[in-house]
């Protein structure tokens, strides 16, 4: 009884006792921008939105669809599958505009268009700056590379796209600019005629990529597409390419004439 009226009489003063009002925290964009991403799971962190609330975002394998986006480009506005077309594509990321290993970047990316577009590949570049920027940008990459950038450069000051695609990391996430928004890393995604991924690249903002890697592996995919071959290590356009397994060896011989068997499963031929 005693115990029954110790808990009676707590409850009766606690419910006359005054809560205490305490003022609201004020918190800036970046807090909040993360406190709301730290309620989410892991599959639906870290995509910006124009409300700053993280929401699903896509999860971008080898082989799915590339996102769709409409964005403004040092070519006007465009809608980004009807600016692909039926074509392959690479799009790449950079930091910021006037920095020096973008600038550098795109130089070489500008002067290897020729080549890009001798195998029916568009470049589009995307920088995490606005478009008077990229405009006034393009002639030191001209300068400094001696060339002429004619491929359009993406205008993402608010990363949207960098976002939607994934272009940052863990550690640039706490790598803010003074809006509390996340710098762009150095991303690489090579897109098919059907719109799907075929292969992606990433780099840290401190390491410029390798453009004739990216040239590289265009010749690769797109040997390996009309051929229905593989290629090793270090290849480049041709050199011998490998028979799958899927294919025997007399198939092989039928299909591509010479196969050189170095082991039962491992047989060259030529492209």
């Amino acid at each position: 009884m005693a115990a029954l009226f110790t808990r009676s009489a707590l409850r009766a003063a606690t419910a006359q006792t005054p809560r205490l009002a305490f003022p609201k925290a004020t918190l800036s964009p970046a807090m909040r921008w993360s406190a709301a991403s730290a309620k989410q799971p892991l599959s639906r962190r870290f995509l910006a939105t124009s409300s700053s609330i993280p929401v699903e975002q896509p999860r971008l394998r080898l082989g799915s669809e590339a996102p769709n986006f409409q964005a403004k480009t040092t070519h006007g506005d465009i809608d980004f599958h009807s600016w692909l077309g039926g074509s392959w594509a690479i799009l790449f990321s950079h930091p910021a505009d006037f920095t020096p290993v973008c600038t550098t970047e795109l130089g070489a990316f500008a002067r290897l268009a020729p080549e890009f577009a001798r195998r029916g590949v568009k470049l589009i570049g995307l920088s995490a700056d606005d478009l008077p920027s990229h405009e006034r940008w393009i002639p030191d990459i001209n300068d400094v590379s001696s060339t002429n950038l004619e491929f359009p450069i993406i205008a993402d000051a608010d990363r949207r796209v960098a976002f939607l695609y994934d272009m940052v990391d863990a550690q640039d996430l706490t790598n803010i600019d003074q809006k509390g928004i996340a710098f762009t890393i150095r991303s690489v995604f090579v897109i098919d005629p059907n719109k799907k991924i075929r292969l992606t690249m990433m780099y840290p903002a401190s390491t410029g990529r390798n453009t004739a890697e990216v040239l590289r592996v265009i010749d690769s995919l797109q040997t390996v597409d009309k051929k229905g071959v593989a290629t090793p290590i270090d290849w480049t356009a041709g050199e011998d390419v490998i028979v799958p397994p899927s294919v025997s060896t007399e198939d092989a011989k039928k299909k591509f004439g010479n196969v050189r068997e170095v082991k039962p499963y491992l047989r060259y031929t030529k492209a």
